[in-house]
């Protein structure tokens, strides 16, 4: 099995659920269960955040051009159903599902068209940054994948490649770094420590160092993120192994 994990990151007024994260940074929306056939999509969705924010990312997600996922910059004339779950405070769960059209397309359905069926897909969405996670056999054609999802994104949003490897390959020593970290995340997490950013107190905020490494803030701090996620689960599991092996003695 391989994995595939890459980043769409959109352009103002091109998602509604990117615009309406990128007002409120703090929230998040991750998958919990997508699936998709020829025909159809259907998913359910977590979002946290404050009420304000959720309020933002319900509407965005029964604005009907929004489609679940749909790359189409048109109206492409998909029917979809949208329902609230759950919802408190500080939570949102939301079912969507959505019929296509000829003119529909989206990131499942080109998955399916160049590397199978048997695809898995788990995604989080942060500001701008949209980030995919694809499990699949390995025996579909991958360049072909990403140049028809490069069409079909178009000019509203560029996809950043953050890890492509076998499933069972060890948490370091990915893409050639000792962090295992991709190397735009590996080359944000070098300057933050280089600049002080992780120094108490800061010698730099996010927004400046964003402006020394010459990319938007948003983008910055999602890459910041996403390597200290990493590094984290990697000290984490790190320890876990250590403590199995010395209970193994």
């Amino acid at each position: 099995m391989r994995e595939l994990v890459f980043a769409l990151a959109y352009k103002p007024g091109c998602n509604r659920v990117a615009d309406a994260l990128a007002d409120h940074p703090d929230a998040r929306v991750r998958s919990l269960s997508l699936h998709a056939t020829a025909e159809r999509l259907w998913r359910v969705d977590h979002a946290t955040g404050t009420p304000d924010a959720l309020d933002a990312i319900e509407d965005a997600f029964f604005t009907c051009d929004y489609y679940a996922d749909c790359l189409a910059t048109e109206d492409c004339g998909a029917t979809q159903t949208t329902r609230v779950l759950d919802r408190t405070d500080d939570t949102l769960v939301l079912y969507a599902d959505w019929k296509r059209t000829s003119s529909c397309t989206s990131v499942p359905h080109i998955a399916r068209d160049h590397l199978g069926d048997a695809v898995l897909f788990e995604t989080r969405h942060e500001g701008r940054h949209y980030t995919w996670r694809l499990i699949h056999s390995g025996d579909g054609d991958v360049p072909s994948f990403f140049d028809a999802l490069e069409v079909a994104v178009g000019e509203c949003a560029q996809m950043e490649m953050l890890r492509t490897a076998d499933t069972g390959t060890a948490a370091g020593g990915r893409d050639g770094t000792s962090s295992g970290l991709p190397a735009a995340q590996e080359a944000a997490l070098q300057a933050a420590v280089e600049h002080g950013y992780y120094e108490s107190p800061r010698e730099v905020d996010v927004g400046e160092l964003a402006e020394h490494l010459d990319v938007p803030r948003s983008t910055l701090t999602y890459r910041l993120r996403r390597a200290e996620e990493q590094l984290a689960k990697q000290h984490v599991d790190g320890g876990r192994a250590a403590e199995e092996r010395l209970a193994s003695y």
